[in-house]
This record gives structure tokens, sequence and C-alpha cells, in this order.
């Protein structure tokens, strides 16, 4: 992705390694400023992905993956930084679809930084063709709405349902998208637009309640988000107000579609109803950049995620093509089993 640090453009990952240590754009702190967090050990990669240092459930894939690679290269128990991993955040499955990668590749003999290092190539070049398959939904003023941050900085870089924007925008297709503010973290306030912005793609922040009244006034052509989950029915996890989306745009007739690489199907799973849903602490309702916006005495709820079922989605648009949510048990039978499932915490 393209970050402009000190005024100067440069291109960047989401996460790399580099002489043994885990690197991270910091997300936190965005958009007003670029840092990068460093992961010396996989317990504190544990703790970037606990943090939100990184999120975007390929993104976490990737940075596990890296934090697997680090504990090999450090001598250090494998099967501990794997339990470790695990528990740290339970919605998204790339998270345990790289984990169990890693340890298949360890009982092979592999060199886990080779191995590492060819997922999170292999991220790129399946959102390039997320990218490739999604831009031809985009023509020259599609105006489209987009929920949560599913850009390069949900993935390693290009991005899930920001990918076909990028391949249009340089293509030379002209439109207009609409980025969900996304409470309660602000992901699309300020990693969408932040993302859009860098790409020089028009644009406009909503409030997450604006979304039904363009909608409904037919300023929407098409709905494009990302997900962290999907069951092999089609029913799909992503960012808590996914659904709602969903619901309004199938009632008003406009296509509903998910971009996400087929690492995100969990063949394990026949329906969205057993996707664990991750509850984050009330403090990030409760909270605006340390400011308290309720009263003390009032508590909160904070899912994280939520399931929209497969009726609503029109299309999965994978490194693999386009696909009917009905495509995906076929689809997803390259992802291995699992042997275990993490709690939520």
């Amino acid at each position: 992705m393209r970050v402009t640090i000190d005024g100067v453009p440069r291109e960047m990952r989401t996460v790399w390694f580099d002489d043994g240590i885990v690197k991270l754009i910091d997300q936190r702190y965005l958009p007003f400023e670029v840092r990068v967090y460093e992961a010396k050990t996989y317990e504190d990669v544990a703790v970037a992905i606990e943090d939100m240092v990184v999120r975007g459930s390929p993104a976490i894939g990737a940075t596990a993956a890296y934090g697997m690679a680090q504990a090999a290269h450090q001598g250090l128990d494998l099967k501990a930084a794997a339990d470790r991993l695990r528990k740290t955040r339970p919605t998204g499955h790339d998270l345990f679809f790289a984990i169990d990668s890693m340890m298949k590749a360890a009982s092979g003999g592999d060199d886990l930084v080779e191995v590492a290092e060819r997922y999170a190539q292999d991220n790129i070049e399946q959102c390039r063709r997320i990218g490739e398959h999604g831009a031809k939904l985009i023509r020259n003023g599609t105006r489209i709405l987009t929920h949560c941050n599913a850009g390069a900085l949900a993935a390693v870089d290009y991005g899930t349902a920001t990918a076909p924007m990028r391949v249009a925008h340089e293509n030379g297709r002209r439109f207009f998208v609409y980025v969900d503010e996304t409470r309660p973290r602000l992901q699309g306030a300020r990693l969408t637009a932040w993302e859009l912005l860098e790409a020089g793609i028009e644009h406009a922040i909503i409030t997450d309640g604006a979304a039904g009244h363009f909608l409904g006034h037919g300023e929407i052509d098409l709905v494009l988000v990302g997900a962290d989950r999907i069951a092999v029915n089609g029913d799909t996890a992503n960012k808590i107000g996914t659904y709602a989306k969903a619901v309004v745009a199938k009632e008003n007739g406009v296509p509903f579609y998910v971009a996400a690489p087929t690492s995100t199907i969990d063949v394990d799973l026949a329906s969205g109803a057993k996707i664990p849903i991750e509850e984050r602490s009330p403090q990030e309702v409760l909270h605006l950049d340390g400011q308290v916006i309720a009263p003390k005495e009032s508590p909160a709820r904070n899912p994280a995620f939520d399931v929209t079922p497969a009726k609503y989605i029109t299309g999965i648009i994978t490194e693999r093509g386009i696909l009917k949510p009905s495509q995906l048990r076929s689809s997803g039978k390259a992802a291995p089993k699992k042997k275990a499932r993490t709690k939520s915490r």
C-alpha cells in the first residue's frame, strides 16, 4: 500500500519479518501518525493481535504465521506458541488457518521463516486476484458502500473489499465510495478513509446510521464488504453492523458482495450459527479517544462481529472468482481441517 511519511509516499506492507522481528504498521495511531510496532517474541505478536495493533482476518493470519516462524527461529516450543496465538481473537478464521498451516509445515521439517514468507506473499496474490475479479462490478459512476476496513491494512497488501476499488481506479474508472465510520473503533473513518485518500479514490465518511438513508434514496449501487469467517453455506461473519446493511440492501434491491480469500472459509462450519462472536470491552463503547461519552453508571455491550445469512449475499469475491454462497462448499475443500477451536476471551 502507499503510505505518506513526512510528505514522502512510499510502499509498505501491513506486516513483515525483518531480522527475526515481526514488524507491523501500528493501526492504533492511524490516520494521524504512521508508527511501526516491533514484536520480538510470539508473546509480543499475541499482544499485537489482542490490542488491535493489527486487525482484519487475513492480516491477523499472516501475523500469526510470522509469530510461529519467529518462535521456530528462536528455538521455542511451537505448540506453546500456537496455543497462545489461538487464544488472541476467536472470530476470524485466517488466524487458525495460518497456525494450522505452520504446524503442518513444521511437522514436515520445513523452514518456517520461508513458509511464513510464502504465506504472506500468497495473501498478496490472492488479494490482487480478488481485486481483478471484483473490479468487473465497478463501472464509471458506480456508488459503493463499504463497512469497517477491509483494505490493505486488513491484509498483507491490496485488501479484500478495497482491492476491486484499487484495481478499478488503476484502470481509470471513476466511482464514489461511502465509508461507514464503523463504531466503536471507527475503522472506517480512521483506516478505510485514510487508505482511499492515499490511493486517490473519491469518497465520503458517513455515520453508521446514515447507510440506510442512502440505500433507501437510491444513492448506492453496490455494497462491498470483507469477512472474518465464512461458513460453507455462505453465512458470513464481519464487523458488527454488516448484517443490518445487508438486510437494508436486499430490501432496496442493491447487490451485496463479500470479498475474502478462500482461507476465510471454515470448512468445519455448516452454518454461521456456530461462528464464535468476540465480545470486546465495554470501554470501547463508553469512551472515545479516552473521553467518557456516556453516564459512568451505564453498562454497555460490545459484540465485535455479527453474522449475515447467505440469503442476503449476492456473491462472494474470492481469488478463484465470484462465487454464489451455494458454491462455497466445493471451493473450501482445499482448506486443511483444524484440530482445536479457541474459546472466546
